[in-house]
């Protein structure tokens, strides 16, 4: 069971961050032309590639023990970061993200840069595509690193990333315009409740705790973090509602 987790937070995980950087690449090849955006974006790729191949197999060498501990304050700390906005978004503290917008803003930016030509190529559009998909891609190399390595299988966390990858990437360019009717924001929160339960369920077992049921154990940890975010989101929305009722008395 814990390999079906492992595969979807991968999954969700890698697509949300690939659904951003799909933006960036869409509004330099739009912009600036597809040659250029798409050697940046298989350049990051490629980069993103030989870090997991390198660091891979130097964390399977660790202790499962101590790996899980590492792996579980680390997914705890990233977790809780994106737990966090994700609470802040659905509580409307922090706006929803819009792609379509960020779309607009990379293409302006992109429409009145200089040009500047290297090795036959808009080096603009590589750069920024480059640095967009690599940003993005190097917190899905992180979680497939983590997450592979815990459970002692990074190729099935990768394939996991890489399904999402392709998917982002096809129907991306296949209707030429940012993803914006994904639910990023749902998404988001999705993973952030996943890696904060996989962070509270390793680091415990890493530091010498168990579980009752074992793996079992992982649906009681979801539910208190599902929970507990609910919980958070509905005291936040009703701060915000008294605070908009109480400066609507004072005017």
């Amino acid at each position: 069971m814990s390999a079906v987790f492992l595969v979807l937070s991968s999954f969700l995980a890698s697509g949300v961050e690939m659904v951003e950087a799909l933006t960036i690449v869409l509004a330099m090849g739009l912009t600036r032309g597809w040659r250029p955006a798409l050697a940046g974006a298989a350049a990051a790729l490629g980069a993103l590639g030989l870090v997991v191949a390198a660091l891979g197999p130097a964390l399977v060498r660790v202790p499962i023990a101590d790996l899980r501990l590492i792996v579980g304050a680390l997914l705890l700390v990233f977790g809780l970061q994106w737990l966090r906005k994700a609470i802040l978004r659905a509580s409307g503290y922090v706006s929803l993200h819009d792609e379509e917008a960020a779309f607009a803003r990379e293409a302006a930016e992109a429409r009145t840069a200089g040009v500047e030509h290297r090795a036959g190529l808009d080096w603009y559009a590589f750069a920024i595509a480059f640095k967009g998909v690599l940003l993005e891609g190097l917190e899905v190399a992180f979680i497939v690193l983590t997450f592979g390595s815990a459970q002692g299988s990074i190729p099935l966390a990768a394939a996991g990333a890489a399904a999402a990858v392709v998917l982002v990437a096809v129907v991306g360019f296949a209707v030429r315009a940012p993803l914006a009717r994904v639910p990023e924001n749902l998404m988001k929160f999705t993973v952030g409740v996943m890696l904060t339960t996989f962070g509270i369920f390793w680091s415990t077992e890493g530091a010498g705790g168990s579980w009752p049921g074992a793996d079992a154990a992982l649906f009681g940890v979801l539910a208190f973090v599902i929970a507990l975010s609910a919980l958070f989101v509905a005291v936040l929305r009703r701060v915000k509602r008294e605070r908009l009722v109480a400066a609507g008395a004072r005017a």
